[in-house]
């Protein structure tokens, strides 16, 4: 017979926002076991991955009295039981997905996911490395085809001008760009092994975001790009992507940049401006909520396939309050490399 489910599962979370540098900043918890909803899995969490959004929720969002605030939203685990309307999934499927922002995080032994956005985890890929890719491969994707508006095998003639290269989501952004359509990519980063990071990664082209960009632009052969991904700082670059846009161009952007952007800017270019949110599908319930499994799992046939690799740079182990403490601290120094995992409770 089947082993009953425990009632009580290891978490992390917090009690009170604030900075990471707080003894109770983040504390190990006993939790109950969550039930799943009709649409929901109930995945038994083997890795998880920490993003700046992570801290940034950390720093901000109060938990409910008498609630610990969980976060996390990468994973990778198997589906443990499932709700009355899923159909694709069953429990033993090894999974991994991003969550989504208004439901508790993934930093849980055990984890309720909508099925709509969970993909099956790539099948070469270790749990580490499978769990550094949902979140981040999600907003690559979506800021390419859906924002951006490249169609798959197009952009011939096209340049991608991509802002902070080196991070998470510019690690997968260059790998999409390069192996799903025919632009030309160009990097920004301002660190030697970010620049190194880029070009291992595919970049056409690196140059360093910390110096006025239309110059190297322009020593490259490309004074003006059409497809600008604005991932970091973008009021401090705002000026110059302007500047570094071709006419009609497009710019999107995922960042919260901390001064207001002067859209009028925009308008003698007739430049058209994009955000990405990954999360804006289940926070509406969209229609089109399930786009977002889908191309989980396109993504994990690339990396199957040997296209797409990990962005896997640092993994810790166990998941429990000190080590993610590490991780959202090295986080919000804005100086990882790829992606930092946590595996098993």
């Amino acid at each position: 017979m089947p082993q009953a489910s425990p009632v009580v599962m290891k978490a992390v979370g917090y009690t009170q926002a604030g900075e990471i540098g707080r003894a109770d900043a983040l504390l190990d918890l006993q939790l109950p076991v969550p039930v799943p909803g009709e649409h929901d899995l109930r995945v038994k969490v083997a890795a998880v991955s920490v993003n700046p959004v992570d801290a940034k929720v950390r720093k901000s969002r109060a938990p409910q009295p008498g609630v610990p605030e969980v976060l996390g939203w990468d994973a990778v685990g198997v589906v443990d039981a499932v709700g009355a309307a899923v159909k694709d999934f069953a429990a033993g499927d090894r999974v991994f997905y991003a969550g989504a922002i208004n439901r508790p995080g993934t930093n849980s032994e055990y984890h309720l996911v909508d099925a709509r956005l969970v993909g099956r985890a790539p099948t070469h890929s270790s749990d580490a490395q499978a769990a550094a890719l949902p979140l981040t491969a999600i907003t690559a994707w979506e800021l390419l085809f859906d924002r951006l508006g490249v169609q798959r095998g197009g952009g011939a003639g096209q340049r991608l001008l991509i802002i902070g290269g080196g991070g998470g989501v510019g690690s997968i952004l260059i790998q999409l760009a390069r192996q799903l359509t025919e632009l030309t990519v160009i990097a920004t980063a301002s660190r030697a092994e970010t620049q190194a990071w880029c070009r291992e990664l595919g970049a056409h082209q690196v140059i360093d975001h910390s110096r006025p960009l239309a110059p190297q632009l322009a020593a490259g052969g490309a004074p003006q790009v059409e497809l600008i991904a604005a991932l970091t700082q973008t009021d401090e670059h705002w000026a110059g992507l302007i500047e570094a846009a071709a006419p009609q161009g497009r710019i999107a952007l995922i960042d919260d940049p901390k001064k207001p952007l002067d859209v009028m800017a925009l308008k003698r270019k007739s430049l058209s401006l994009h955000w990405e949110l990954m999360f804006t599908r289940s926070l509406y319930q969209t229609a089109d909520m399930a786009a977002q499994g889908a191309l989980l799992s396109q993504v994990a046939r690339l990396v199957d396939q040997g296209r797409l690799r990990t962005t896997l740079a640092q993994s810790l182990s166990p998941i429990n309050a000190a080590n993610l403490h590490k991780a959202h601290a090295l986080i919000e120094t804005g100086r990882a490399v790829g992606k930092l995992v946590l595996v098993g409770f």
